[in-house]
């Protein structure tokens, strides 16, 4: 099967979409498949371009059996609305003559957001007769708009005129949960056309020693005897960090209490500015961390914590929960209480539910939790049975592999026959 994929996010990016852009296409190559990827130079999250791709405009590499079509996109050093459609609509276009000088595939696959990239997809899809599939891991539009990151008016009505455009022309739209594909469906898409492409697990996270304290991370960071609250991954504004500086400064007396928020993004200069303005000294940042030592910061922390806005509820869900509870952390989610997030922690009875932007709330269940270590360590033990129960690497990627097979009118029983037996008929 040859598949081209289309998606602004690949690696080497290390948080968010990037690393499941990256899995899916390396998976497919390792099945056999022939792979290409149109995406950007890497950027995210530091919204800085790396520096091996600035000043250039296409390059074009393989890694692990994939064929990688980087090109241009335009990086703003601070975020705005207007900045962002302005990245987003570079990468729109100069994705698209990237991926018009490639071989013809027989499926496409293109990773939303951008939203704006249904337009060269449809486009390509004309050209070549080929039937596309549109992966919607975050829905763009519903957060643009409930997040007040765009205005509503003529604005909203475009960007849901191009979703509509987009999910009526497709052959197939993926997504992430169950609660992401009935949202897609009360839009009014056919059901039949809406499926799950859920994210994974890295394996490695289930190796974190669930009891462990992460003694080497501590003393490395100066951290020992402390109880420490760890948020990782992307600083932007659907994640509404400013309650943790909110838990912060109700528990600056506290001197056992760090709060350790690591990662970058658009937010991160601001919420560092306002660290420092009210001098929490029981706050620290730290840069994203190699996946060696990521693995020993979760098991140094004591509680995960995952924050969104009030207004986020089923528009997006974080990878980074399947992560902290396949690495038996428990989790305090600071969140809508309806949305997919809070379903998933309490469901896992991995940690527990408060309400979104609400400091006061989140501190209280670190007090909570920091006075009941038996009830911890049950959380760690149910969060890790219940990410090996829904989020394991292979069998999400195998069941993605015969949906796309079915896309092209391959049975994929039989296909995986071929590809099992190629290596035993190699080595006859």
């Amino acid at each position: 099967m040859r598949i081209l994929f289309l998606g602004i996010n690949y690696w080497p990016e290390e948080t968010g979409i990037a690393v499941f852009n990256t899995g899916r296409c390396e998976y497919l190559a390792a099945c056999g498949h022939q792979v290409t990827i149109c995406t950007g130079f890497p950027y995210y999250p530091q919204w800085q371009v790396a520096t091996p791709y600035r000043g250039r405009l296409f390059t074009r590499e393989v890694r692990n059996g994939v064929t990688l079509l980087r090109s241009y996109l335009y990086v703003p050093c601070r975020v705005t609305a207007v900045k962002r459609v302005l990245h987003e609509a570079s990468f729109i276009v100069s994705s698209c003559l990237r991926a018009s000088t490639a071989q013809r595939p027989e499926l496409l696959v293109t990773v939303s957001p951008p939203l704006g990239l249904a337009l060269s997809t449809i486009l390509l899809s004309r050209l070549w007769q080929v039937p596309y599939v549109f992966h919607v891991p975050d829905l763009q539009p519903d957060a643009a708009l409930d997040l007040g990151m765009l205005p509503a008016g003529k604005v909203g009505k475009v960007l849901y005129a191009l979703e509509r455009m987009a999910y009526r022309h497709a052959g197939l739209i993926s997504t992430l949960t169950e609660t992401m594909q009935n949202r897609i469906v009360s839009k009014g898409v056919p059901a039949e056309k809406v499926t799950l492409f859920p994210d994974w697990v890295d394996p490695a996270c289930f190796s974190v020693p669930v009891t462990d304290e992460g003694q080497a991370f501590r003393r490395a960071h100066g951290l020992d005897g402390q109880f420490l609250m760890v948020h990782c991954g992307n600083m932007g504004v659907k994640q509404g960090l400013e309650v943790i500086l909110g838990a912060a400064e109700r528990s600056r007396d506290r001197p056992d209490l760090t709060y350790l928020l690591v990662g970058d993004g658009a937010a991160r200069p601001t919420l560092e500015e306002r660290t420092k303005a009210l001098r929490l000294a029981n706050v620290r940042f730290l840069p994203l961390q190699p996946k060696e030592v990521f693995c020993d910061l979760l098991a140094a922390a004591d509680v995960c914590l995952v924050t969104q806005r009030k207004t986020v509820m089923d528009i997006v869900f974080p990878s980074k929960v399947i992560t902290l509870l396949a690495a038996g952390r428990p989790v305090l989610a600071s969140v809508n209480t309806d949305s997919e997030v809070a379903r998933v922690v309490r469901g896992a009875k991995a940690g527990d539910v408060v309400a979104a932007e609400d400091p006061q709330a989140l501190l209280a269940a670190i007090l909570k939790l920091r006075a009941l270590p038996e009830t911890a360590r049950l959380m760690r033990i149910n969060g890790r049975i219940y990410a090996r129960g829904h989020w394991e690497r292979e069998q999400t990627l195998a069941a993605m592999e015969d949906r796309l097979l079915q896309m092209i009118g391959e049975n994929p029983s039989v296909r995986r026959e071929d590809v099992v037996a190629s290596p035993d008929e190699m080595r006859a």
